[in-house]
């Protein structure tokens, strides 16, 4: 049976450095790379252009440097670079699986990378190119979660796609340490914040609110996921601006 069209067109899907690990404590997992490059092959088999942000956990957090008496701008900017290694490391797979992409660095690395600019990056991925934005924003004190909303803006990306590690996607508590976590199928981006619920950081969610950008967050485990939401299907969190249907009490059902 043939799949349905594509409901999107054109997609940001936000990495985490840490989906690049696999099993591993830190670095980088080949096996888990391959399997995101297979995945980014066949939506782009489809047509769809996919742009990507990638993070830098697996490699070095900015956070973590500040935390022990590091400034923070020098740690954010150690940060960026890490990013660009793992960019890097994307591009390569993705090469090796027929996809024509480039790296574009929101920090000057020239020799590795092409300096971000808007209209290129957009031509880009009209020409069928996967485009993967590293070096965040190129500002300290901000997240790639924050460039991530960002560059979908900018480009007119029609949503973003949230890989998660490990976790379906949005809970009202800590999957992890809290057993009774309840999974939320959907929910708005004012909910969310006000929450202090673990999709993007805040200054991210506000972006994409404020500018009513939809966000799929989904468990990156299985390698379906991301053409089951091109297809259209709901998988995972939607975060819109969209408040959610209150579900009917005992009562009232």
């Amino acid at each position: 049976m043939s799949k349905p069209e594509p409901r999107f067109k054109r997609v940001l899907l936000k990495l985490s450095g840490e989906a690049l690990m696999g099993d591993l404590d830190f670095g980088t997992d080949p096996a888990q790379v391959e399997r995101i490059a297979r995945q980014i092959a066949v939506v782009r088999g489809r047509g769809v252009e996919v742009a990507i942000v990638v993070g830098a956990g697996n490699i070095y957090r900015g956070i973590d440097g500040a935390a022990q008496g590091m400034d923070r701008a020098t740690g954010d900017y150690m940060g960026m670079m890490a990013t660009v290694l793992n960019a890097l490391t994307l591009q390569d797979a993705f090469e090796k699986h027929g996809q024509f992409t480039r790296v574009m660095s929101a920090i000057d690395v020239r020799e590795v990378a092409e300096p971000y600019i808007r209209r290129r990056a957009m031509r880009h991925l009209e020409k069928g190119r996967v485009v993967i934005f590293a070096a965040g924003t190129g500002n300290p004190f901000f997240t790639t979660d924050t460039a991530a909303a960002l560059r979908s803006l900018e480009i007119h990306a029609e949503t973003i796609l949230m890989a998660k590690n490990g976790v379906e996607g949005v809970y009202n508590a800590d999957p992890s340490v809290d057993p009774n976590a309840r999974f939320i199928p959907e929910i708005s981006h004012l909910e969310a914040i006000e929450q202090g619920l673990r999709v993007m950081d805040s200054t991210a969610l506000s972006l994409c609110m404020d500018n009513d950008l939809p966000i799929h967050v989904f468990n990156m485990a299985d390698e379906r996921n991301i053409d089951r939401i091109i297809s259209g299907e709901r998988v995972g969190t939607l975060v819109s601006s969209a408040a959610p249907d209150p579900v009917p009490s005992a009562t009232e059902s």
